[in-house]
């Protein structure tokens, strides 16, 4: 078993490379272009999606088989293709440059996992067996969507401007008191649109006045 080191990416304007152009190669760039990177596609065909984002201007298409050279400027490598002799091929070019490449659906070529993520705006959960079994992380990914509502992108955004406005005026909760803050009572109150009580709440929870 290898021990990952779970890690959160800043992708802004980072060159990455997919090598595929299929369903699978289409999720891999759309994560991607969620994350800001700057995509290069390589396979002689490609979905309709990714062709009309090539089209766009949203990704770089090459329309060819893979080759080494490919890999020039890269920064992050993919290989989502079922092709396994070019799979070997991606990792062994990736890795002897030092890059770090992800095959889908194959651990053992992975110098990095892409997890199973739940988003609530700004708040990412993310799901990993490792590798073992991408479905159980699915599933527990799915089972987890009832617990973290759709009011935890505002209990986020509510707790980052708070915060943003009691360091501007030199004030400060301790982790515990803001541990105590963000209860079932505050989710509640942003459930039922009050964000106003929310905010209120929170300061007093905070020992904070407003």
């Amino acid at each position: 078993m290898i021990p990952y080191y779970p890690v959160a990416l800043d992708l802004r304007d980072r060159l990455c490379l997919v090598v595929g152009g299929g369903p699978v190669a289409e999720a891999k760039v759309e994560g991607l272009l969620e994350a800001g990177a700057r995509v290069t596609v390589v396979s002689p065909e490609v979905t309709e999606l990714l062709a009309a984002w090539a089209i766009d201007g949203r990704i770089i298409h090459r329309p060819h088989e893979y080759r080494a050279g490919d890999l020039d400027g890269q920064q992050l490598v993919f290989s989502a293709t079922d092709r396994r002799e070019v799979t070997e091929a991606v990792v062994a070019d990736a890795r002897r440059r030092g890059l770090w490449v992800n095959a889908a659906d194959d651990p053992a070529f992975c110098d990095f996992l892409l997890p199973s993520v739940l988003r609530r705006g700004r708040l990412v959960v993310a799901v990993s067996t490792g590798g073992a079994s991408p479905a159980l992380a699915a599933r527990v990914r799915r089972d987890l969507e009832s617990y973290f509502t759709p009011e935890y992108e505002e209990l986020v955004e509510l707790a980052a401007e708070v915060r943003r406005e009691l360091r501007a005026s030199g004030r400060r909760a301790d982790a515990s008191a803001w541990r105590a803050a963000l209860d079932v009572d505050l989710r509640r109150l942003l459930a039922e649109g009050r964000r106003a009580d929310a905010r209120a709440r929170l300061l007093d929870r905070l020992e904070v006045k407003a």
